[in-house]
């Protein structure tokens, strides 16, 4: 635990960690130039292609549009990507390993010491390799490759293929450990691929498949066209939507009718019934002719009436008005006025009767009604039916309707896959032909080179960077040992981390014996004793450490001789530990893990001091001491760090300060 706050503590790091920067240092050099005399030296030869562009770089001749489960959806489609993927793959790969094998298989031997002893080299080596492959395969870890196979992974991992963006050169390179070996592989490679592709997209067998993939949509069209057409026959029209569009409209002509029939014939109804009503109210027959004279009564009364009125006339020229003779008059006058008033005067003799014309005109009027409300009826029963029947037709119209429309898309996709089809079998017949004369869009721009100057190692520079290389690896070390190092090397951020007050860091003393920092160290404990307390009462004050020989014993002698030069009595484990005013009992309790008086000792402290070794103690086993001295005394006062030491060299240290 190092609080790193300035350059110098950066420095204190560097010197903290500076066997394992030198180590880092030296191994990295070491290696490096080992490398550069030792590593195999490895030779590249290089090679370009040029792809024109043109329909013979398609992989696929069907225009796809749409089809973003084939293509991704890009706006460019780059076809060199497909040529390295050729170039690279498989069948390639194992070609070139077998014409390599025959070509190394067919080499004359080398004569020469030095020649037999690589070739005992190569053939032991080859013999353990084989050996471990058979064993890991018999452990079930990994598979046997024959010779072909595994030369054909060492090709892939030499060889390279890549290309600008935008450009249509490839840029081939394959690297060797002969540069004439590297130049014969890489001619090779590209005239395999070359033939391979001709033979691959020479879509010689694109006429049969697109040729049978026509056939197979003209079957398609023909049983699509076929159930299309019965389906249609079933539903007696061209197509389900000109059926149902027909069946609609007769549908409606026949609703609207309907209700026009529904409002005569009730229209019919309602005046049948009135006319039958005023008919019986009308007599059956009507007088045509009558024959009239005036009654023989009433005449007889009249000339009776008559005669009296002349007999009176006669008497009331002899009588007065009020004599009898008169009165009786008058009163016959009376009677047969009152008579003749009420006798008829013309009297029917005889009369002619006829049938009532209107009556006739409306029994006739009825029945023309009735017999028009009959033709109502059974026009309406025969449109009703025809509604029913036109309503289940267009039931089955619309039952079969999906049927038909997935029937008519069937076949617009089955007739739009035979026109790709043809016109993808025009192209492969044209592609045959040209491949026939074996025209290619490849272009061998440059041909193989041969490179006799080696590509790696780069043995001049690895040895000019072998130190600055190893001083980045050490820095590296340092800064990884520094992240995982828990050691205590001083007291910085100590209160913080722990939550226990630091009272000192002692200097270790070196070879020139205490100086004025550890004085001061140990002033600085001095300073924060409660010395008030120490006068009135005494102090007893336990000094303890996780383990033994962290510095306790020493620190008890050095703070007696200082706090006796101060004028206190100091005593260090006394049989009973209990102070007089202006005495200071020191208890030495180190080890606590393994010292069992340490925590006797420690229950008659006043104040608990933990004393850590900087350099030794690690933050785990001060958190575990902590932890045991809160648990069994519930406080720790104060942690001194021991033999704290400043690893930078005083000359550095004076050079910073300039």
């Amino acid at each position: 635990m190092i609080d790193i706050r300035s350059l110098r503590d950066l420095i204190r790091l560097f010197y903290i960690f500076q066997r394992q920067f030198k180590l880092a240092l030296v191994t990295t050099a070491v290696l490096a130039v080992l490398g550069a005399f030792l590593l195999p030296h490895k030779y590249v030869s290089d090679a370009r292609l040029l792809v024109k562009p043109g329909r013979e770089n398609m992989t696929v001749p069907i225009d796809a549009v749409d089809r973003q489960t084939v293509y991704p959806q890009v706006t460019t489609r780059d076809p060199i990507v497909d040529e390295e993927k050729m170039l690279t793959g498989r069948p390639v790969l194992m070609e070139v390993a077998r014409l390599y094998l025959t070509e190394l298989n067919n080499e004359p031997a080398k004569e020469g010491v030095l020649a037999s002893i690589k070739s005992g080299l190569k053939r032991a080596r080859k013999a353990v390799g084989q050996g471990l492959a058979q064993g890991l395969s018999a452990l079930g870890l990994s598979e046997v490759q024959s010779e072909e196979e595994t030369l054909a992974e060492l090709l892939a991992a030499r060889f390279q293929v890549s290309h600008g963006p935008g450009s249509n050169v490839m840029e081939l390179s394959f690297t060797w450990n002969d540069p004439q070996q590297a130049q014969r592989v890489l001619q090779t490679w590209i005239r395999v691929y070359l033939d391979q592709r001709t033979a691959a997209l020479g879509r010689k067998g694109l006429v049969i498949f697109y040729d049978g993939k026509v056939r197979e949509v003209d079957q398609q069209i023909e049983s699509a066209k076929s159930l299309l057409r019965k389906r249609l026959e079933d539903i007696q029209g061209a197509s389900a939507q000109e059926r149902l569009d027909m069946l609609t409209k007769r549908l409606n002509d026949l609703r609207t009718r309907l209700a026009e029939i529904a409002a005569e014939r009730t229209a019919l109804q309602n005046g049948i019934s009135f006319a039958a009503g005023r008919a019986r109210a009308l007599p059956k027959e009507t007088v045509s002719e009558r024959d009239l004279s005036q009654s023989a009564t009433w005449q007889a009364l009249s000339g009776q009436l008559a005669e009296l009125k002349r007999q009176r006339a006669e008497a009331s020229r002899v009588f007065k008005d009020s004599a009898p003779a008169i009165k009786a008059i008058n009163d016959s006058i009376a009677q047969l006025e009152t008579q003749l008033k009420e006798e008829d005067r013309v009297v029917q003799r005889g009369e002619k009767r006829a049938p009532n014309e209107l009556n006739v005109t409306m029994e006739r009027s009825q029945l023309e009604k009735s017999v028009r409300l009959q033709e109502l009826n059974t026009l309406y029963a025969s449109f009703d039916k025809e509604v029913a029947d036109l309503e289940a037709t267009r039931r089955k119209v619309m039952e079969r309707e999906p049927e038909l429309a997935r029937l008519e898309q069937v076949l617009s996709v089955a007739e739009k896959s035979r026109g790709l089809y043809l016109d993808s079998l025009e192209k492969a017949r044209i592609d045959q032909a040209l491949d026939d004369q074996r025209i290619n869009n490849i272009a061998e721009i440059q041909e193989a080179t041969l490179n006799p100057t080696r590509s790696s190692p780069k043995s001049l520079l690895l040895i000019v960077m072998a130190l600055p290389a190893g001083a980045l690896v050490g820095l590296l070390v340092v800064y990884l040992y520094s992240l995982f190092d828990q050691r205590i090397h001083d007291g910085g951020r100590f209160e913080e981390r722990f939550g226990v007050p630091l009272w000192s860091t002692v200097k270790d003393i070196t070879e020139g014996g205490p100086d004025n920092d550890f004085h001061a160290s140990l002033y600085r404990i001095y300073g924060t004793l409660p010395l008030a307390r120490i006068q009135q009462e005494g102090l007893v004050l336990g000094l303890s450490s996780a383990r033994a020989g962290e510095g306790v014993s020493f620190l008890a002698a050095r703070l007696k001789s200082l706090l006796e030069a101060q004028g206190l009595s100091v005593r260090i484990n006394p049989e009973v530990p209990k102070a007089a005013p202006g005495e200071v009992v020191l208890l030495e309790a180190s080890g606590l893990h393994s010292n069992r008086e340490a925590f006797v000792r420690l229950s008659h402290a006043n104040l608990i001091v933990l004393v850590v070794e900087a350099r030794a103690s690690t933050i785990p086993v001060v958190d575990n001491a902590l932890g045991v001295l809160r648990t069994a005394f519930r406080k720790v006062d104060g942690v001194i760090v021991n033999r704290r030491r400043f690893e930078v060299p005083p000359e550095v240290l004076r050079w910073l300060q300039r």
